[in-house]
């Protein structure tokens, strides 16, 4: 399995504004559940810590890393990015990794 993170940092805007757009995201993305073959998990953490300096946390999991790359070109995926995500992105952080699946504490 292939996990999937991304962190966000929106461009200034009104705290109004930011919490619209932090639910467009996670509404559009979480949407795509069932929808993108080889997705196993998607979810758009907007909860966060005093102490972070993201805005939003995307993290998702895939069967592999050729779903991951079906995942990036899917055309339901992009129109989400395209309409809502990437216009009001200052600035974006990617990881991804393959899991071993074990747990580790």
């Amino acid at each position: 399995m292939v996990k999937h993170i991304i962190l966000w940092k929106l461009k200034e805007m009104s705290d109004e504004a930011l919490e619209q757009q932090k639910k467009l995201v996670k509404e559009g993305l979480e949407g795509l559940a069932g929808r993108i073959p080889g997705m196993i998990h998607i979810h758009v953490r907007l909860e966060k810590l005093p102490t972070s300096n993201a805005d939003m946390m995307l993290d998702s999991t895939f069967e592999d890393v050729e779903a991951l790359n079906g995942y990036t070109i899917h055309p339901e995926h992009v129109h989400v990015a395209e309409t809502y995500i990437r216009p009001y992105v200052a600035t974006r952080l990617c990881m991804d990794f393959e899991m071993d699946g074990e747990v580790k504490g």
